[in-house]
């Protein structure tokens, strides 16, 4: 979803494409195959899929109901092999058991936001660019970043930079915010980046790699969207819907994200024996093995002619066996 673009296909560019493509090939290939798109966006990834695997039936979901629009009109040409669902990722299990299926063959979760979001300047999710600040991906529920902005407790906005946005200086920026919100509330992206700008010293803003107001925007994307709680509670329910033979892809583009994918993944390809047993059980065999060996990340060449694929970490493991899976961090990481 991060890289996808609105415009030609030229612009409209899914991150690793074509290797996503090869690693869920074991999953789809030969007889009618159920492929779940957890994070639609404008269609990219899913088109590819229904285009390479012709016997795919296609379930797309996705909360940015104008993306579902634009990947709906994308996907017409497959007709009926296409089911697209507003709704969270979370809410897998709810939207495959209205659909009548217990399992499915393979999923793709594409995390992060999509160039739709990005470049459409009302959404407010750019720092580039003066607008709004909304940020909410499903823009028909929810709190808005100035909500936010406005309305939280100083200590809780401390937390949401700190933790979100991995903002050293969120000691600063926080009462800068306060300050000026007491005058007046804040209300566009460009009044909030000049306030951060002004928080951080210059030396600081000197030596720093990328825009000022980054990561501050990161921590506030992510507290309206509840993404730290919507992604641990999806990967275990993605994990239980897959049959044996399927597999599951996950990209992510920052450490917040990429950790939990990491730690679930890691639980479920792991045996639940203790230790120093001389032959593992089959009830407590792995029922996952992995795919990629940690994580893959995106080329020279597509970096080169898609900078927004550049942070890029894929994740694939394919379920071996039925039955519950390990999920320690899982379990932990969702309550």
């Amino acid at each position: 979803m991060a890289a996808d673009a609105i415009g030609s296909d030229a612009v409209h560019i899914p991150v690793m494409r074509a290797r996503i493509l090869d690693l869920l090939a074991a999953a789809l290939t030969g007889g009618k195959h159920v492929h779940v798109d957890g994070t639609l966006g404008m269609g990219g990834h899913a088109e590819a899929v229904l285009t390479r695997f012709p016997d795919v039936q296609l379930i797309g979901i996705d909360r940015d109901q104008q993306a579902l629009a634009m990947a709906s009109a994308r996907l017409e040409p497959f007709g009926d092999r296409v089911h697209l669902v507003h709704a969270v990722h979370d809410e897998l299990p709810e939207v495959l058991d209205d659909l009548g299926l217990d399992y499915v063959d393979s999923v793709l979760l594409d995390l992060g936001l999509s160039s739709l979001q990005i470049d459409e300047v009302e959404r407010g999710f750019s720092y580039s660019v003066d607008s709004p600040l909304d940020m909410r991906m499903d823009q028909s529920s929810g709190r808005t970043a100035a909500q936010i902005l406005n309305e939280s407790d100083p200590g809780d906005l401390v937390r949401i930079l700190r933790e979100y946005g991995e903002e050293k200086f969120a000691d600063r920026i926080v009462p800068a915010i306060v300050t000026e919100r007491d005058r007046q509330p804040i209300e566009t992206s460009g009044r909030l980046v000049e306030i951060i700008t002004e928080a951080i010293p210059v030396a600081v803003r000197r030596k720093r790699s990328g825009h000022p107001a980054k990561r501050t925007f990161q921590g506030l994307r992510i507290a309206v969207n509840r993404e730290m709680e919507t992604l641990p509670a999806v990967l275990p329910h993605a994990l239980d819907r897959l049959d044996v033979g399927g597999r599951i892809a996950v990209l992510a583009y920052h450490s917040l994200e990429d950790r939990p994918v990491k730690e679930v993944f890691r639980d479920a390809c792991a045996d639940t024996a203790p230790a120093g047993l001389p032959m593992v059980p089959e009830s407590m065999a792995a029922k996952f093995v992995p795919v990629t060996r940690g994580a893959e990340r995106p080329d020279a060449d597509e970096m080169s002619t898609n900078p927004r694929s550049a942070s890029a970490r894929l994740r694939v493991i394919e379920r071996v066996r039925p039955g519950p899976v390990n999920r320690q961090h899982a379990t932990k990481e969702s309550r």
